[in-house]
């Protein structure tokens, strides 16, 4: 892991690791033989599935927010390269996309068989893959973060971890004091039980979903990050250590996700 280096940092000690939520999301999730799931235009998770799904011979369907545009975009066009069925829903049905009413009419569209993920692929298996990460660090560490999006990766850091580690999750959202009770849904649904070792700050959203600021951006700059998730994560980190919300001596992991190449395993 390299190490994150910066004078603000003092006797903090942050180190970098590189790894994609998306396949650990999707490894307990490829059992079945059409995969239907939800995202934006520009989700790196619909091209995730769609490129699984290519890999391991299951028929995918993204079901994606608003309304066609043509050409493509890279996103959208890679997923059905990959051999996707994209479909569409306006933004109010979108919306209710967790409803029974939308979800039976998916079915009834595309099969009685069809297996839902949700948006962003946060459900129990997923946690149960994510929850492998803590084991794959090599050396000590104190606290692991990672940015938050749906709360799935976050819940399975956290019930992977070994006694006496902690897990911290940056909100990439506005208004996402949800998500404490959605982490913890997604604990119980996988394991039974909720875990007390991770928290979610909610102060470094910079304006809400892909938004940002000036500040942010010079950062993005400085440090050549991604800007949805990862840079909101990591100064956050670089802010906290300078208020001094960590001990001195703390080593932090900053699990640097979104590279959505990397290969799906089963």
């Amino acid at each position: 892991m390299e190490e994150l280096l910066d004078p603000g940092l003092g006797q903090v000690r942050v180190f970098l690791m590189d790894d994609d939520n998306k396949p650990r999301k999707l490894r307990y999730n490829l059992g079945h033989r059409r995969l239907l799931t939800f995202g934006g235009a520009y989700s790196n998770h619909i091209r995730a599935v769609a490129e699984a799904g290519a890999r391991h011979g299951i028929e995918t369907i993204g079901v994606i927010r608003g309304e066609e545009h043509l050409p493509l975009n890279p996103w959208l066009a890679r997923a059905a390269e990959c051999g996707m069925t994209l479909t569409y829903l306006d933004r109010a049905s979108y919306r209710r996309k967790d409803t029974e009413e939308v979800r039976a009419r998916l079915r009834a569209r595309w099969g009685a068989d069809v297996a839902i993920l949700p948006e962003g692929g946060s459900n129990a298996a997923a946690v149960r893959g994510c929850a492998e990460l803590p084991g794959e660090i090599a050396g000590d560490y104190d606290v692991v973060c990672c940015p938050v999006g749906t709360g799935g990766t976050l819940a399975g850091i956290a019930a992977g971890l070994p006694e006496g580690k902690r897990a911290l999750g940056f909100a990439v959202l506005k208004g996402a004091g949800f998500l404490e009770g959605e982490v913890a849904r997604l604990q119980r649904e996988a394991y039974g039980r909720t875990w007390s070792n991770w928290s979610v700050n909610l102060d470094y959203h910079f304006g809400g979903y892909a938004k940002s600021t000036p500040a942010l951006a010079g950062f993005i700059a400085k440090h050549q990050v991604e800007g949805v998730y990862v840079a909101k994560m990591l100064y956050g980190i670089l802010d906290l250590a300078r208020r001094g919300a960590f001990a001195p001596g703390t080593r932090v992991v900053a699990v640097v996700t979104g590279q959505p190449s990397t290969p799906v395993a089963v």
